[in-house]
């Protein structure tokens, strides 16, 4: 049986057997939570979001299988170009995307009433861009003026333009290229210059937002809402934490082993179940059980990318593999310390586990990447031994 099934999927089987139990629990997660929105928008048909989301997930899941087929090297060469048409795809959203919370980051695909998230595809295209960069400069890779200025030009370019609808996204693109750039051995000086840098901007922003200046910024869109944030975060007993609140409601009265599948309570009062807070959900209705096991799978994904880092022969494949794995567990963990309260509430979505739309696609696309590399060491680390093995014979 086993045989049969690693004939057609290829790569690593656990991290396969980690996309088949995240999109499982993300069904069923989904149908129980949205049973508000079904009521508001589809008449009562509980039914209607789930199979949507299903669909979403089946399509994602053939993006999984398609992508693992194609050899990586191949993802190195097109990173340039899908670099090049995500800039100005980016600098378009700003301009006249579609905005929801005060926040231009959609543009609607014609003729298909789909919403597409243009930092998604940035995150994508940077990721595999300055893996191949990396790749490239192994050779001068201490050098400022061929590497590491061109290199921080390009990412905070496009972490810049991200920056204003989404500063969660921006930020933890940012942090996943500054791991690649330490893992691909750039200067630490330069890296470190980086770090007190970011650490004092940070200090910056929360002294602005505790400041009478930043309350009266209020009024410009994103920036009162970082601002609120914040302030709300900062503040535990503020009557604006609306959300934390009930997600810490949610996750208390999990308690260890849950309320049970479809019997949460918190669904009907938590702002968007369904994707920002589907991790309370979960807890609510599986305990600690549930929330460790989700913690669980994305300690796998993390843990098998770093073993396949172990065994790739080729640079691209190493630096690939492992920044997309960070960019999804990172994601993903920021997502669960917004639902436990250890973060402000950044809006970012459990990967192939929060309903959405075209995000999960480009999820799809980074397991299927990670697969590839696995598929094609796997493969390399086959012929080596068959040629040894004739060698010795």
């Amino acid at each position: 049986m086993l045989s049969k099934i690693t004939k057609y999927f290829k790569g690593d089987i656990v991290i396969w057997l980690v996309i088949t139990f995240l999109i499982v629990i993300s069904i069923i997660a989904v149908f129980t939570s949205t049973g508000t929105l079904a009521y508001k928008y589809q008449g009562g048909n509980t039914w209607h979001y789930m199979f949507r989301h299903a669909s979403i997930l089946f399509f994602g899941f053939i993006i999984v299988y398609i992508t693992h087929k194609i050899p990586y090297l191949f993802f190195s060469k097109i990173s340039l170009i899908l670099m090049i048409i995500s800039i100005p795809l980016l600098l378009v959203t700003l301009l006249i995307g579609a905005s929801l919370n005060e926040a231009s980051r959609w543009i609607m695909v014609p003729g298909l009433g789909l919403s597409f998230q243009t930092s998604d595809l940035a995150k994508f295209a940077l990721i595999m861009f300055v893996a191949r960069f990396l790749a490239q400069k192994q050779d001068n890779i201490k050098d400022f003026k061929t590497v590491f200025r061109p290199l921080i030009l390009i990412i905070g370019a496009t972490c810049l333009l991200i920056f204003p609808a989404n500063f969660s996204t921006s930020a933890l693109l940012f942090l996943v290229t500054f791991v690649l750039m330490f893992v691909g051995r750039v200067n630490i000086k330069y890296l470190g210059g980086l770090v007190l840098i970011g650490v004092s901007l940070i200090v910056i922003l929360f002294a602005v937002a505790k400041s009478d200046f930043g309350k009266s910024l209020k009024e410009y869109g994103r920036v009162g809402t970082w601002i609120n944030r914040i302030e709300n975060f900062s503040n535990p007993e503020s009557k604006e934490n609306f959300q934390a609140d009930q997600s810490k409601i949610a996750i208390a009265t999990g308690g260890i082993t849950g309320k049970g599948p479809g019997k949460s309570t918190q669904r009907n009062f938590l702002p968007h179940p369904y994707s920002d807070f589907i991790y309370s959900i979960i807890i609510e209705e599986y305990g600690i059980f549930g929330a460790m096991t989700i913690i669980f799978l994305y300690m796998v994904l993390l843990y098998r990318a770093t073993i396949i880092v172990k065994y790739v022969r080729h640079r691209f494949a190493a630096f690939v593999a492992i920044g997309l794995s960070l960019s999804l567990v990172f994601q993903a963990f920021v997502n669960m310390a917004v639902a436990v309260n250890l973060l402000p509430v950044t809006g970012q979505t459990l990967p192939f586990l929060s309903m959405g739309g075209t995000s999960v696609f480009f999820t799809a696309a980074a397991f299927g990447v990670i697969l590839s590399v696995s598929r094609d060491t796997k493969e390399e680390a086959q012929l080596i031994e068959e040629k040894t093995n004739k060698v010795e014979n």
